[in-house]
């Protein structure tokens, strides 16, 4: 009986360490950001408010490996133009791996209003 509940009790331990390593993962793995739109992030893509180039490459690149055991590590991201702050906009931004690998990484805006963009990269 006594042995039954140290198995019940180890068994039990190991899976709520897994599951909140699990939970852990996924929380810092999101590609998904909101960023809202000022004078320091804001640029024009054709005419229509955008989020800027270099605001979109610095938080891709900072999330695109956020864990050892998630993504690759990209450095030098580089994104063409801004971000058009209109739902369903594109564009492409390339980087490096580490085995100097380019790697094209397409971002997409998924919300947008006069305040903020919420987007999201493809790993």
């Amino acid at each position: 009986m006594q042995r039954s509940k140290f198995l019940v009790g180890v068994v039990g331990g190991a899976t709520a360490v897994v599951a909140l390593g699990g939970l852990g993962t996924y929380l810092l793995s999101g590609t998904e950001s909101t960023t809202g739109l000022d004078e320091h992030s804001t640029a024009s893509v054709d005419g229509h408010k955008a989020l800027a180039a270099h605001i979109v490459a610095a938080r891709t690149e900072g999330k695109y490996h956020p864990l050892p055991w998630v993504g690759d590590k990209v450095t030098g991201v580089t994104c063409p133009t801004g971000l058009e702050a209109v739902a369903g906009a594109t564009l492409t931004c390339t980087g490096k791996k580490s085995d100097g690998e380019t790697v094209e990484i397409p971002v997409r805006v998924t919300k947008a209003d006069a305040k903020s963009v919420t987007w999201k990269f493809e790993r």
